[in-house]
Parts: C-alpha cells; sequence; structure tokens
C-alpha cells in the first residue's frame, strides 16, 4: 500500500468545510484515501488554526507543525513570493508535506503539488501530497 503526507496551509479563520474539501479533492486527486495518511504538516503559526487542527482530529491524523525557516530550507516547485510576505517561508504545503515525509524526500515524491481551494466562505486552503518514499 502506497502512503502519504499532506501539508496544509489556509487564510487565517477558514471554515473546517472549506480545509475539508480541499483535503478530501487533493487525496482524490492523488488516488489516495484518508487511511493511506501517516500525517498531516503545517506552519508553527498555525498551531491555533481551528480548522487544520479539526481535520486532523476528524482524520485521525498526527499533526506536525514546522518553522518558518525549516519550511523555507525546502526547495519546492512553486514558491510564493505572498506567502513568504506572511509567514516567512515561501512554501507552507509543499514543503510541510515533504518534510513530514522524512529528511531529504525529493520534490519529486510530490504526487500533488499545491492544490489551491476557495471555499463558499471565501477563504482558501492549500493541500499538497507527498509520497513516502520506502
Amino acid at each position: 500500500m502506497k502512503l502519504y503526507t499532506v501539508g496544509l496551509g489556509c487564510d487565517r479563520g477558514a471554515a473546517l468545510e472549506t480545509v475539508r474539501e480541499a483535503v478530501h479533492a487533493a487525496l482524490a486527486e492523488a488516488g489516495a484515501t484518508p487511511g493511506q495518511v501517516l500525517a498531516a504538516a503545517t506552519i508553527v503559526i498555525k498551531q491555533d488554526e481551528a480548522a487544520l487542527l479539526a481535520i486532523a482530529r476528524e482524520l485521525d491524523w498526527p499533526l506536525r507543525f514546522y518553522a518558518a525557516h525549516e519550511l523555507a530550507a525546502v526547495p519546492v516547485p512553486h514558491p510564493s513570493e505572498t506567502v513568504l510576505r506572511h509567514t516567512g517561508t515561501p512554501s507552507v504545503s509543499e514543503a510541510a508535506a515533504l518534510l513530514a515525509a522524512g529528511p531529504g524526500t525529493p520534490m519529486s515524491a510530490l504526487v500533488v503539488e499545491k492544490y489551491k481551494y476557495r471555499g463558499a466562505d471565501g477563504r482558501h486552503a492549500t493541500v499538497s501530497i507527498a509520497r513516502k518514499e520506502p
């Protein structure tokens, strides 16, 4: 069975439904199920983000948090100046997915690079999925 890690990002105050829809759409794109996910990850400044905490609880995923400098050190296919301005790193979801997959996981392990979703609440969620290398 293939195993994955999920990187999560969202606008502050995003609804759980927005994050849930983004996660399930990204999993479908990857051909993966929630049960194949070993862990989810995001940036430390999202430790109190209710929707991220709730989706991890709902899907029974451990949720890891990485510092901006840790995320910034990971090469990603879609760095963002906007994300850098707001978080101190050019990538949250892609870098978090790769870090959670293990040290040295290559960019090529991303099976969903940067799935962006705008929910009915007008807020955005971003999901990236990395294949856990054997």
